[in-house]
């Protein structure tokens, strides 16, 4: 179930911890998906989403007015992502097991889960090695099914960039996972 725009909370001192959780059980899952587009690491998502909702909580401390606390929340993941691209820690650390490899599907016989799990993982593989902008919107329309106009706005581009952009991105996935020998969505 993904978020939509919420009303601006009216923070007072009173209501702060209140409304900060519900914010955090409302958006933290799309915050963290929004960055592991980004890394495809779990464990770089959780400190991304984490890092966000802190600044959140430090704006609010100095009683900054957010009118739209999830878009403020993508935003901050998006530039906090750019940040740690930009990190030593990003091109000398270490680099952490591969996660979500054991994704299966519920009901099919093990070939078919197999057959599945290994397209999933060249699909997988083939995302990581698409350009940044690619990952970003397609994670942003099929993972959190977000319409033209939600992701126009959290990109804070045009509608018909988005289209184009969406249309370019799946165009080069076709032609990735085709090379690979996909030719069946999993």
């Amino acid at each position: 179930m993904r978020s939509r725009p919420q009303e601006p909370l009216a923070v007072t001192p009173a209501n702060q911890p209140a409304d900060f959780e519900a914010l955090y059980q409302r958006h933290s899952r799309e915050v963290w998906a929004f960055a592991y587009a980004r890394w495809m690491n779990a464990d770089t998502a959780q400190d991304i989403m984490q890092e966000a909702f802190l600044r959140l909580w430090k704006q609010w401390q100095h009683n900054a007015r957010i009118l739209n606390p999830r878009a403020w929340l993508l935003r901050v993941a998006r530039n906090l992502a750019e940040d740690y691209a930009k990190s030593a820690f990003s091109r000398n650390g270490t680099h952490p097991p591969q996660t979500m490899n054991g994704v299966q599907g519920n009901g099919r016989p093990p070939l078919e889960r197999l057959e599945q799990q290994e397209t999933f993982t060249q699909v997988r593989t083939i995302l990581k090695e698409m350009p940044e902008a690619d990952r970003e919107i397609l994670t942003l329309r099929y993972a959190l099914d977000y319409d033209a106009q939600e992701i126009a706005e959290v990109l804070a581009i045009q509608i018909t960039a988005v289209h184009m952009r969406l249309s370019r991105a799946r165009q080069r996935l076709a032609e990735r996972l085709t090379a690979q020998g996909v030719h069946e969505a999993p």
